[in-house]
């Protein structure tokens, strides 16, 4: 039979329109559209993979791959007995950080956005009920503003283990995410008088933003290859800074153990760190970096979550406060909602000591390696000149860019392509190089490989704009 006549009645799908490379990538990119506008709703069964194969004409193989990428990204659901499912519709994008009228973007590249399909949610439904089942009734009331003991104690134990940080569970605020962390943090420190605060450059926009909100106005402090530069910070005569030393956001940088000491003598002689260790966990080719609270836990403000280790939705983080802060802190926190909801912490407590959470931990760590391992490829094959950082941990990279390119000008247009990333200006507060920062969580391989191919055609049309002209691939 001549082969293009092979084709399906499921999706009117036809090998003939496939590529004569990639029918993995084909069919996939086929389904996901399906499930994106609804002609495969929520727990439409899909054929079976070797019935599929044999209706397209193609081997089983890329039949059952593009039904475990779609898997990945929480499309798609293999039930024992029950074939493959469509596990949910496809996810409207999130708003984007850059300001432009073009469409929004097929594929999400911004920072800070987890892999919400590899939730646990076995795990974490195992966790709840056998954590509802040991809780007595008197439990379910208003509870300690600072959270309920055993999620406290279960912390306190991760993070001695973790991120070395040494911490009695009486020190320790349950709070919802790092933002309302930050949030009583800010709070406490304008109550007495402060209205200034060291603040990384680049760093964090949106942290930025939160901090401006809460009446604090961030000085700029340069970030080097050595990460904060602490004599900057010593001579601009601040008394509170805040810091991500594990892996700096966003240029990904350690903050080198010479700089760690003099921000620690820094802070003994009057200062306030707050530490932010928002990704400490994912980390691929290096050891762990130590938490600057487990050397002085006196004079720091550790801040984390499970926001890009389990999922945003469930608003669980915490505050390791120094005794300077500590009990204002709990009177901020019982005033702004009298104590974080006590069930979602309970489950956490019960997934952190049975186990289960250093289980998924272990799970997500392969798989961004893989995710951050196919990027890299991609940039390495399309775009080799970058000079690409914050390799080793973390959920992004920063790729730098020639000198004179608008990055914010490449972020538009990428995005009127369909793909979404944030330029490092976006970040600073004073002028610096170019860059884009590239996150890659939640992006499957082959997809990363189809977006780093429109992030060079990016690059090259505001090369071109700005009359450069750096050695970059033909267009694609």
């Amino acid at each position: 039979m001549d082969q293009d006549a092979f084709g399906a009645d499921f999706l009117q799908l036809h090998q003939a329109d496939a590529p004569p490379h990639g029918l993995a990538s084909w069919l996939t990119a086929a389904l996901r559209a399906a499930v994106t506008d609804g002609r495969l709703p929520a727990e439409a069964r899909l054929p079976a993979t070797r019935v599929l194969a044999d209706q397209l004409g193609v081997s089983r193989g890329v039949v059952v791959e593009a039904y475990q990428r779609l898997g990945d990204e929480g499309l798609l659901a293999g039930r024992r007995g029950g074939g493959t499912t469509v596990l949910a519709t496809a996810p409207s994008p999130a708003p984007v950080a850059v300001e432009t009228a073009a469409p929004h973007a097929a594929i999400d590249l911004r920072p800070g956005v987890p892999d919400l399909s590899a939730f646990p949610r076995q795990a974490w439904l195992k966790a709840e009920r056998t954590a509802l089942a040991r809780t007595p009734d008197a439990a379910l009331g208003y509870g300690d503003p600072r959270g309920t003991l055993e999620l406290r104690t279960a912390l306190a134990q991760w993070l001695a283990r973790s991120r070395g940080v040494r911490a009695d569970p009486s020190t320790i605020v349950v709070a919802g995410g790092v933002a309302q962390g930050l949030a009583l943090l800010a709070q406490v420190v304008t109550g007495r008088g402060i209205r200034t605060i060291a603040y990384e450059d680049p760093g964090s926009r949106g942290t930025r933003d939160q901090v401006q909100r809460w009446g604090l106005e961030p000085v700029p402090v340069p970030v080097d290859g050595a990460g904060l530069d602490v004599a900057a910070l010593a001579a601009a005569g601040l008394e509170t800074v805040l810091v991500t030393p594990a892996h700096q956001y966003p240029t990904g940088v350690v903050l080198a153990p010479q700089r760690r000491r003099a921000l620690l003598d820094w802070a003994r002689s009057g200062g306030l760190v707050i530490e932010d260790d928002y990704d400490a966990e994912h980390r691929y080719d290096r050891a762990p970096v130590a938490a600057l609270a487990a050397l002085a836990p006196e004079h720091v403000a550790y801040v984390g979550s499970v926001s890009k280790t389990l999922a945003p939705a469930l608003r669980l983080g915490w505050v390791v406060a120094p005794p300077a802060v500590r009990d204002e802190l709990v009177v901020r926190k019982q005033w702004s909602d009298i104590t974080s909801p006590a069930l979602g912490q309970l489950a956490l407590a019960e997934l952190i000591a049975s186990g289960a959470f250093e289980q998924h931990l272990r799970r997500v760590r392969a798989r961004q390696r893989v995710r951050r391992d196919a990027l890299l490829a991609a940039l390495r094959a399309h775009l080799p000149e970058a000079r690409v950082h914050g390799v080793a941990a973390g959920l992004h990279l920063l790729v730098g860019l020639p000198e004179g390119i608008d990055d914010g000008l490449v972020a538009e247009t990428a995005l009127a392509a369909g793909v979404a990333v944030q330029p490092l200006s976006y970040h600073r507060l004073r002028p610096g190089p170019p860059g884009l920062v590239v996150g890659y969580a939640a992006v499957t391989p082959d997809r990363l490989h189809e977006a780093v191919r429109v992030l060079v055609n990016a690059v090259r049309t505001a090369a071109e704009e700005a009359g450069l002209s750096p050695q970059l691939p033909q267009r694609r």
